[in-house]
């Protein structure tokens, strides 16, 4: 039972691990800047090195933006959508896509999930549809870990606090399939893989959401919608060759207790329950 079929890659975790620890202890000879041991150490020197390259790799969206570009070149090639813009900096999202329906989607490209970050998102009114796509880049992540603080902590208490629907999650991105994040599907079936560009793509994990914002009195426990709901999943899901048992439909329970609103968070993959939260408590501002 998981909340996405991958895991962390443990023999990787413990050789980051491993090599974190040699490197404060042998950074002081690395470079030329002529200060002793002690010297260096108390400079500040190495944290700011530090510091400073882990803001370059998270603030940078430039090899993310180039992935999806890709991607959703591919899926124009094909004829899955029919066009696609990058909504640019001046907006609260990243992607509108037009699908061959003449529908339109609009995708917010999001990190890991499992940051302060995942909560900002507005969904504009233009939007037909509305998704998540969690581009998570770090090989050292733990994709359960984040596939769930970012379905439960995050996305489920934005939905109903702030009554902003999200249609679906796609949780997929240049690390699944490799070394840093062995995926299950194509393990035992290469075949599986597509090829864009310099990537080799598994297909990709997908969370259908509720049509509607639960509400306790009125609407309690919506059911996530179809594939065939929402269209720019299934367009995803019928590019890169997904199958129905990989599918996972997520629902939220809401209710009251006490003075309190709390909700329960379910996931369900191939007609078996996956995940389930406790009643938590949606805080109020």
């Amino acid at each position: 039972m998981s909340v996405i079929p991958c895991e962390q890659n443990s023999a990787l975790r413990d050789q980051i691990e491993q090599f974190a620890e040699v490197l404060k202890g042998e950074a002081h000879k690395l470079g030329k800047h002529g200060l002793s041991e002690q010297e260096f150490y108390n400079s500040g020197l190495f944290r700011g090195a530090i510091e400073r390259v882990r803001g370059q790799f998270s603030a940078t969206m430039r090899d993310k933006r180039d992935y999806v570009r890709r991607v959703l070149n591919h899926m124009q090639d094909g004829g899955f959508i029919k066009e696609w813009d990058s909504a640019g900096d001046a907006n609260r999202h990243d992607y509108s896509v037009r699908l061959p329906s003449g529908r339109v989607a609009v995708i917010e490209l999001k990190g890991c999930l499992d940051g302060n970050n995942t909560n900002i998102f507005e969904r504009p009114a233009h939007a037909q549809e509305f998704i998540i796509w969690s581009v998570c880049t770090n090989p050292g992540a733990d994709p359960r870990h984040n596939a769930w603080s970012g379905i439960h902590t995050r996305l489920s208490a934005e939905i109903i606090s702030r009554t902003q629907r999200v249609d679906g999650l796609l949780v997929w991105d240049m690390v699944c399939g490799t070394i840093g994040r062995i995926c299950p599907k194509v393990a035992a079936d290469s075949s599986r893989l597509t090829t864009v560009g310099p990537f080799q793509l598994p297909p990709p994990c997908i969370y259908l959401f509720p049509a509607t914002i639960p509400t306790p009195r009125n609407n309690p426990h919506p059911a996530a919608q179809t594939l065939g709901d929402v269209q720019i999943l299934n367009a995803f899901y019928q590019c890169f060759g997904g199958t129905a048992a990989e599918l996972n439909y997520v629902s939220f329970e809401v209710q009251h207790r006490g003075a309190e609103t709390v909700r329960t968070t379910r996931l369900e993959r191939a007609g078996v329950s996956q995940r389930e939260s406790a009643p938590t408590p949606i805080q109020r501002a």
